[in-house]
């Protein structure tokens, strides 16, 4: 989503203060803070409900079968219960995907707008040079996504045990967040690799694919976009980004949500994976997550954009 200093769709909005200039650190800290509480409280069921289908190993039956069907892998426990039981299952974690969720949104959202002027200041001439104008401003955008999204491993951690706490309940039972720290200390990093392989091209294509639909709309590097182009450009960056990195996210999600004491590498969670589900469960949980992107991205920029507004001006009104 690109403001008037071409922000990404997931980067900061760059909300514009009463004076004129970009908005204050607070407001932005505070925009992105309200935005991950607003994103978890909606979406955080739904991820519940990708992860467990992500995690699970074998096929889905049919009701009375000996394995699981599709409600049992989703709603575990509460399969046979009401609605409100159901709804409150897919709610596990919710505490580790808050804190990942406000850390993560405040760092991507401010961190590619600086990783990309980086890379303009030093290495602009050279991408438009290769690519044209327009392509290698977009290559810009696609190449400091990717080294941000690297980056994010340092949060790894938080989302190891939110997912944990959404597909492998039982390896956090009776132990404090300390306690697992102190005990699994460089544990909670297991697959930091695999991620990384995630993140780089999966926002590589966030990142590149928002900044390409914008140039295919005719929007000009700076330029602000409709409610409609945002939106539009927000779903491409997301859907490429989610089908490319599918295949990674779901062998870390395997790496995540084992055991702490299973030693087994990734490399060995791959041929397992191969050999007993095919090449298919590369892309599971694919739908559920596709079908979040757009209300997702469209909702969290919203939040983020107009709660940095209205805590800027709440703050220029304090001071005069």
């Amino acid at each position: 989503m690109a403001s008037r200093s071409g922000v990404q769709k997931d980067q900061a909005p760059q909300a514009t203060s009463p004076a004129g200039g970009k908005a204050s650190a607070t407001a932005r800290i505070g925009g992105s803070i309200i935005s991950g509480f607003c994103e978890i409280g909606i979406f955080h069921p739904v991820d519940t409900v990708a992860k467990r289908l992500m995690s699970h190993r074998g096929e889905v039956a049919e009701a009375g079968s000996v394995s699981l069907t599709t409600n049992e892998i989703i709603f575990r426990e509460a399969a046979n219960q009401g609605f409100l039981s159901k709804w409150g299952s897919l709610f596990p974690g919710v505490g580790f995907g808050l804190a990942y969720k406000i850390l993560q949104r405040t760092y991507k959202f401010g961190g590619q707008l600086y990783v990309r002027d980086f890379v303009a200041q030093h290495f602009g001439s050279s991408f438009e040079k290769q690519f044209g104008d327009k392509n290698g401003k977009a290559m810009m955008h696609a190449t400091a996504g990717s080294l941000i999204g690297v980056g994010e491993i340092a949060l790894l951690p938080l989302d190891v045990l939110k997912i944990k706490a959404q597909t492998n309940p039982d390896s956090l039972k009776g132990r404090g967040v300390l306690n697992i720290f102190m005990s699994e200390g460089f544990a909670l990093y297991r697959g930091a690799g695999w991620t990384a392989a995630r993140n780089a091209p999966g926002s590589f294509a966030l990142f590149g694919g928002a900044a390409v639909a914008r140039n295919v709309m005719g929007l000009s590097e700076g330029q602000t976009p409709t409610w409609v182009q945002s939106f539009v450009s927000s779903v491409a960056g997301a859907t490429a980004s989610i089908t490319v990195a599918s295949p990674m996210d779901v062998v870390k999600t395997r790496i995540q949500n084992r055991d702490f004491n299973d030693p087994r590498s990734g490399a060995a969670i791959v041929r397992d994976l191969m050999r007993q589900e095919g090449p298919t469960a590369f892309f599971k949980g694919l739908a559920p997550k596709l079908v979040v992107v757009g209300p997702k991205l469209v909702f969290s920029f919203t939040v983020a954009q107009k709660m940095i507004a209205v805590i800027d001006d709440y703050l220029a009104k304090k001071e005069d």
